[in-house]
């Protein structure tokens, strides 16, 4: 239990490995930069929880996520300016007593996401 995150690479039907992601705890307008990391070759948070429930605290969050880096480091050729370049996703936990999973479904052009089990 706790927070965690996958990215897939909808353009290469792929996990997203590699991808740059920092994590935030926000409050209003201000972010505070709790950790960055790097996705696995399964395209998912190295450490299996970013928290787990002893530390997550509800409150507001937000996931950054590289995505222009991501397929430039790809190879894709992509416009200048990127249609998308980073994807902040904000949400909110309010359980703390729950799981929290914050996948993210990706391509130069789109992304989806949801809370995942």
């Amino acid at each position: 239990m706790g927070l965690s995150t996958h990215v897939l690479d909808t353009m290469h039907g792929t996990p997203a490995a590699g991808m740059q992601v920092a994590l935030y705890t926000t409050q209003g307008q201000e972010a505070t930069l709790v950790k960055q990391f790097t996705l696995n070759s399964d395209g998912r948070n190295p450490d299996g929880l970013l928290y787990d429930n002893a530390s997550l605290k509800a409150g507001t969050y937000r996931l950054v996520f590289d995505v222009a880096g991501y397929f430039k480091a790809r190879g894709v050729a992509l416009p200048e300016p990127n249609f998308l370049n980073q994807v902040s996703l904000d949400f909110g936990v309010a359980h703390v007593d729950q799981h929290y999973h914050v996948p993210l479904l990706v391509s130069p052009w789109s992304y989806s996401t949801y809370r995942g089990s």
